[in-house]
This record gives C-alpha cells, structure tokens and sequence, in this order.
C-alpha cells in the first residue's frame, strides 16, 4: 500500500481516461499528496459508454471536468462495508452522492465492481459507470 490513489489507478490499466482526465483536471496532485480519499472509478469501459463526444467535451473545459471528477471523490477512508450503512455521502464537489444496496454495492447507480482497493492515501471502489452530477 505505499502507491498513492493515481499511482494506484495508473498501475491497475483499466482507468486509463480516469488518469488523463485526473491530470487534464488538474486534480493529479491533490489524488496523489492530499487525503485520505475515497475514490468511486469508473473503468475505460464505462467512460466509452458515454456518449459520443461527451470524453472530448469534458476536457475541453477543465472546471465541469474537475466538477464530475470530484463527484466522484468522498473525503475520508469509506470501506465497502461503511458504505452500506450509509444513505448518501458529501463528495469533495459538494454534491451528495447516493448510495444503496440493490444487488449489490450501488452509488448514484452505478453499480460497484470491486471494492476497497488500498491506497496510500485512501481506497478506491470500482464501479461500472461514469456518474454525471445535476448540471454537469
């Protein structure tokens, strides 16, 4: 566990569009010094399920980037196992995130892949799609 959150996600293979959009954020730093966090990533898969141009459209404007991004970012280290306790979450956007057990592990939807992956500074849940706040 001595790999920060970004190291953490580059070194797995599958959040190659999280990491570039992590960086075009500018939110590299912060995911890689600051914390704990607690991280729901979405794959490559579930970011090439949105649609088309929405990737293109989001780093062309780093503030919705950085807006979507911390939607997905919980302040502090929330295991699978807290997570179920809890009906929402405060995400580091500002926004709660709702959470649910509908077969199985669900945030704002998506459904949670694989859970508590360790990091440095905090864990990160895997989950299936890209979760879009109110607005964004």
């Amino acid at each position: 566990m001595d790999q920060n959150i970004v190291q953490t996600a580059r070194a797995a293979g599958s959040f190659t569009t999280l990491v570039t959009a992590v960086e075009a954020a500018g939110l590299e730093e912060t995911l890689s010094d600051g914390g704990p966090f607690t991280v729901f990533a979405p794959t490559d898969t579930a970011f090439g399920e949105l649609p088309e141009g929405t990737i293109d459209s989001l780093l062309a404007e780093p503030g919705r980037l950085a807006e979507v991004l911390t939607y997905h970012v919980v302040p502090g280290r929330v295991s699978a196992a807290e997570a179920i306790e809890l009906s929402s979450a405060p995400t580091v956007s500002g926004a709660d995130l709702p959470i649910a057990v509908n077969g199985g592990l669900r945030v704002a939807g998506a459904r949670v892949l694989d859970a508590d992956i360790q990091a440095s500074n905090g864990v990160i849940h895997v989950i299936d799609r890209v979760l879009l706040p109110a607005g964004a």
